[in-house]
């Protein structure tokens, strides 16, 4: 079922966490002053910490804005979910997934896993941000195949005879999947994988960038991540809005993961301001984990834009309809991942 899909998920990160300490210490040579405060003049802890509260604050709620503004749609004549502007802001949104994928968090795993702060074998002897990346897009396409093949399995009723032969045994038996509106449940579990696949990208790497957020003491840096990562969170946030209304879940489903979305970063945050005594962002250890958890996310971000939100939509009959939408929404999605490319400087 899905849930095993996503646990699946969730244990092969926390398996590359567990596995990036363990072979840390061994794999690497980091210079004295990689484990130390850089001599940086923007590095005040003093200063830092309102500034902290306030990103985590203003995170928050630009996330629940991001998150919340889709699934409140239904309610607004023009936004709704069939509608040309909402399908133009859902390609916009994936967009910014994809830009984020590209621009932010696979450079980021390059950065760190190429740092001079990490031996020369095996870190800088083989390129394991881009490894690490592929292989997370095929794995997601497993998971995504899978999901939703026994979400499929699930939709059969009854057991009807089928075969020539004059035995009443299992091998004689078929199950038959439903027959009435199947296109449209095919389509509604697609849209419910591919929402949580989504979501549990999004939260990892909202989780590392909000530890990251946490522990730095550079003023300047926090400055300008605020900005940048309140337009991130909240344009991120509509595109999974907008999977999780496709979905049609219950009200209470669709208030729990959006709920997780938005306190995702901020929460990233505070764990970030209670361990900035003791994690260095430029310790090898630091370095590992999030340089493996950046480049796993980026692969199943990358590869959730381009083919569960993009190319799905591009792909359909309604964009398949109409070459004039089709170039809308292709200006949308360019002027998302155009954001996040100029949003990159800061961030």
């Amino acid at each position: 079922m899905a849930s095993t899909s996503t646990l699946l998920m969730k244990t092969i990160f926390l398996v590359l966490i567990f596995v990036s300490f363990a072979i840390s210490p061994a794999t690497s040579t980091a210079p004295d002053d990689c484990a130390s405060e850089s001599a940086n003049p923007c590095v005040n802890k003093a200063k830092a910490l309102p500034l902290k509260i306030i990103a985590i604050a203003a995170i928050l709620v630009a996330s629940m804005i991001g998150v919340g503004a889709p699934l409140f749609s239904r309610s607004v004549p023009f936004l709704q979910p069939d509608g040309n502007i909402f399908t133009i802001v859902k390609c916009f949104a994936s967009g910014i997934i994809l830009g984020t994928g590209f621009m932010h968090v696979l450079p980021d795993s390059f950065d760190m896993l190429s740092s001079k702060c990490l031996g020369e074998n095996p870190w800088h002897k083989f390129p394991f941000s881009g490894f690490l990346a592929m292989l997370a897009c095929l794995v997601t396409l497993v998971i995504d195949s899978m999901a939703t093949t026994l979400y499929t399995s699930k939709n059969v009723v009854g057991i009807v005879p089928h075969g020539h032969g004059h035995g009443h045994g299992p091998e004689n038996d078929v199950a038959l999947p439903i027959k009435e509106d199947d296109s449209a449940n095919a389509q509604l579990l697609r849209y419910r994988v591919i929402a949580m696949v989504l979501e549990l990208g999004i939260i990892v790497h909202s989780v590392v960038i909000g530890l990251s957020l946490g522990a730095t003491s550079d003023t300047c840096t926090i400055k300008g991540l605020i900005a940048a990562l309140c337009f991130h969170q909240m344009f991120e946030g509509m595109g999974l809005g907008g999977c999780i209304l496709q979905a049609e879940y219950t009200n209470m489903k669709k208030f729990v993961m959006a709920f997780f979305f938005a306190v995702t970063t901020p929460s990233g945050i505070a764990l970030g301001i209670a361990l900035s005594t003791v994690y260095r962002e430029n310790s090898p250890s630091a370095l590992i984990t999030v340089g493996l958890l950046n480049a796993c996310s980026a692969g199943l971000l990358i590869y959730m834009a381009l083919v569960d939100l993009l190319a799905a939509e591009f792909m359909g009959p309604k964009l398949q309809g109409s070459i004039k939408m089709q170039a809308k929404c292709f200006l949308a999605a360019l002027l998302g991942c155009g954001g996040m490319s100029i949003i990159a400087k800061w961030a």
